[in-house]
């Protein structure tokens, strides 16, 4: 504890992140660096608002005032407003993108937006090599935040280089660490019952990219020439591991270490300890290992505690490693080669003088990393960022013009969709709010509500997991692995009906698990929708319609997002895009920029397939080729008056090249597709205009439409089955609703995009 306080212009500072006694690094690590600045400086109020990954939490110390869900984006919009009305001078952040909801973590993003004070983050990852997502999530929160810290000169490489993030913005502060003496590792060895052994230690939340089974096997060889070692494994497995996985990998390193004959050499502590009893651990250690797996590691509060505590470290050379035991610190060791590790672990033992001086290279080394002093470097970025702020406007709480605001969406209900679905999966029809048991259930409207329970994951529902298992089930049973096609129609008794097995249907449902494999985080969900999606995936190319096309396409690329090295996946988008462009190009003139000469139903799908096609490939020409045509379907389907309300192809006809248009009947899904399409048009070209699109064809449920009439009811959760030329069609089947809801899901996640005025045409 300080003798005295420091005082600091900052009275309330609230820190965000996983929070003690919650069971992980990012945790520990918030937890001491909080209790650092306030121990530092006692007139500054500290706060902490942790994120929980269970039910109930856990029991916090009072220090913690406001408790976030993982996976709830609205606890996010409340802890913005608890911290904006409670006087908070400042806010740091912990990042580390698996402990926030959202694609990429991208939850916080829903948080930093409506803060009005600074915003000072700490990355304890940054890649090198981010997918999409998890680069704009990072960039975004860059550009949100008033400084970043990073605990390396790797991470200030990174963030220059791949981010774009000026360094005028960013301040290196190493990891902190506890005050320990420099002590003999033989002065606690009783308490541990190894006395008299030389101790090898690793410790750590146990996973399997952790490598120690590579120790494991180099044990044989160093017992051979020191058989008094023993070897510490401390830590408790992961939390979320042992949710998924058990103690499987616990299981698999005991009995490595009984074939290789060691097990009387390796001791297993298979608990979360204080970092009191963490001290002592390190204490008897006479050499440190780190043996994890791959080199993208930026950080590791392992090693920053044990060549703190003045520790001879093995370890594999990972970012973080390199760079700390640098001139002398320490030694590396290559990846996977317990061979190698053998050799050093008995080079140093043999060495006494150098296991020396490679201890006190590092325990020098470390006091500029204890807790008093990294407490302190934090409260000067936190007084800079407070300093710049008062100096500059940060763009992010600039008030916004009308056309600016997203404006409000309808609360989540999903008491229809409840309604609508059985032990078997959605009921296809319903008389009014009544589900209609005649007409049995189809496998596009599974489809369609699989979809639709992917989306609510993402939003951190808690059914959302049940909902999908249950259409994922029912699309199972419909694939036909003879035809190698999906059936469609099946009766309330579960015959199938189908006479003719359909394109769309098709396409619709590789859309589908495209959507799960892509986006869901669920493994048994993505297990299954991976052995449906490769056996489906070849009947599509022969297929005819190009709306079964480019339903495939869309669910392709989904899928690649996540899995972009499938060259298998990649050739077949290549395929039907160029089908699809084909038409395009085959048809278009100036007066009808069409891939028909008719258009019929769920039209924006064929655009939008070519948009995300001709990005991901990248086919420049196509890209833009959907983009003109999309552009061209929205003009078409305006009302030729200012600010014309959005007008769906009518169904009672269409509309032919040539011939008359069909005003009604409207579709709930035209209006969906065209909120999907205008949404990726926003996501390639970041231009604003594409939001107001999809606004506008949102706002058709709404009741911003011919008839002035909501189509959505608010008291059921459901969508009436569309517009006739005077009246709503008033039954509430499974296609209008879920085409509602997909609308309502895709645009309350599109809310973690940020609006760019710098937009470029189309």
């Amino acid at each position: 504890m300080s003798q005295s306080s420091i005082r600091s212009k900052l009275r309330r500072i609230a820190f965000i992140g996983n929070y003690s006694p919650r069971q992980c690094g990012i945790a520990t690590f918030t937890t001491d660096l909080c209790e650092a600045i306030a121990d530092q400086y006692r007139q500054t109020s500290c706060i902490a608002l942790p994120v929980n990954d269970i039910e109930n939490g856990y029991d916090y110390p009072t220090r913690v005032r406001f408790e976030l869900t993982e996976k709830d984006i609205d606890s996010f919009r409340r802890a913005a407003d608890f911290l904006n009305i409670n006087n908070v001078d400042l806010v740091s952040l912990q990042h580390e993108y698996g402990i926030f909801g959202g694609r990429a973590g991208s939850h916080i993003l829903e948080l930093l937006r409506e803060l009005r004070m600074p915003i000072v983050t700490t990355l304890h990852t940054i890649l090198r090599d981010p997918d999409p997502e998890q680069k704009r999530v990072l960039e975004e929160i860059a550009a949100l935040s008033d400084r970043l810290v990073v605990m390396s000169e790797r991470g200030v490489e990174f963030l220059r280089g791949v981010y774009g993030v000026q360094p005028e913005k960013i301040d290196l502060i190493p990891h902190g660490i506890p005050d320990v003496p420099f002590e003999d590792s033989s002065f606690h060895k009783d308490l541990f019952g190894v006395e008299g052994k030389v101790v090898l230690l690793s410790f750590g939340l146990l996973s399997a990219n952790k490598g120690i089974e590579n120790v494991i096997s180099a044990l044989p060889a160093v017992i051979a020439r020191h058989p008094n070692v023993v070897y510490i494994v401390l830590g408790a497995t992961h939390p979320n591991v042992v949710r998924k996985e058990g103690e499987s990998y616990r299981l698999s390193l005991q009995w490595l270490a009984q074939e290789k004959g060691v097990e009387g050499h390796v001791i297993f502590y298979n608990r979360f300890v204080s970092l009191e009893e963490l001290v002592q651990f390190i204490s008897v250690a006479d050499l440190y290992i780190t043996p994890y797996l791959n080199e993208a590691q930026i950080t590791s509060g392992t090693l920053a505690y044990t060549m703190g505590a003045g520790k001879a470290v093995i370890s594999t050379p990972y970012w973080y490693a390199v760079e700390m035991l640098a001139e002398g610190r320490g030694a590396l060791v290559p990846f996977r080669d317990p061979a190698a590790l053998a050799d050093q672990v008995i080079g140093l033992l043999d060495n006494e003088t150098r296991r020396h001086a490679m201890r006190k290279k590092a325990y020098v080394f470390g006091r500029k990393m204890i807790w008093p002093q990294v407490a302190r470097r934090y409260m000067e970025s936190f007084e800079r960022a407070r300093s710049e702020r008062h100096q500059f406007t940060h763009p992010g709480f600039a008030v916004k013009p009308l056309d600016e605001q997203t404006g409000e969406l309808p609360p989540l209900k999903l008491d229809h969709l409840r309604h609508m679905t059985d032990e078997t999966g959605m009921l296809q029809h319903a008389i009014f709010t009544i589900p209609n048991y005649r007409e049995g259930y189809t496998t596009d409207d599974n489809a369609r509500a699989l979809m639709v329970s992917v989306l609510l994951e993402a939003l951190g529902i808690k059914e959302s997991q049940e909902l999908a298992s249950r259409y994922l089930a029912f699309i199972w049973y419909a694939f036909n692995t003879e035809t190698g096609r999906f059936r469609n129609f099946m009766d309330y008794q579960r015959h199938w009906l189908d006479v003719e097995v359909t394109d769309d249907c098709h396409g619709r449902t590789i859309w589908a698990l495209g959507t799960v494999l892509g986006r869901s985080n669920t493994p048994t969900l993505q297990n299954m929708a991976g052995r449906i999606f490769e056996q489906a995936l070849t009947g599509i190319r022969d297929t005819t319609s190009p709306r079964a096309w480019a339903f495939s396409l869309i669910g392709i690329h989904e899928y690649l997002q996540r899995f972009a090295g499938d060259r298998r996946a990649g050739l077949v988008r290549e395929e039907l895009s160029g089908r699809l462009l084909a038409l395009y190009q085959g048809h278009r003139s100036d007066a009808w920029r069409w891939y028909e000469d008719k258009i019929t139903y769920c039209n924006a799908a064929l655009p939008h397939a070519l948009i995300s096609s001709g990005q991901s490939i990248p086919d420049h020409g196509m890209a833009e080729a959907g983009l003109e045509s999309l552009i061209w379907l929205a003009d078409l389907q305006r009302a030729d008056v200012e600010g014309g309300h959005f007008i769906p192809v009518g169904s009672n006809g269409f509309y032919p090249k040539g011939g008359a248009r069909a005003r009604f009947d409207q579709q709930p899904v035209e209006a969906q597709a065209m909120v999907s399409a205008c949404l990726e048009a926003y996501r390639v070209t970041k231009n604003r205009r594409w939001r107001k699109e999809a606004r506008r064809a949102f706002e058709w449920f709404l009741g911003r439409n011919d008839l002035n009439l909501p189509v959505y009811d608010p008291n059921t959760g459901g969508c009436q089955d569309g517009l006739h030329v005077d009246r709503l069609n008033a039954n509430q089947g499974a296609e209008s609703t879920l085409a509602f809801l997909h609308a309502l899901l895709e645009l309350r996640l599109t809310e973690n995009v940020p609006i760019i005025k710098e937009a470029r045409t189309p």
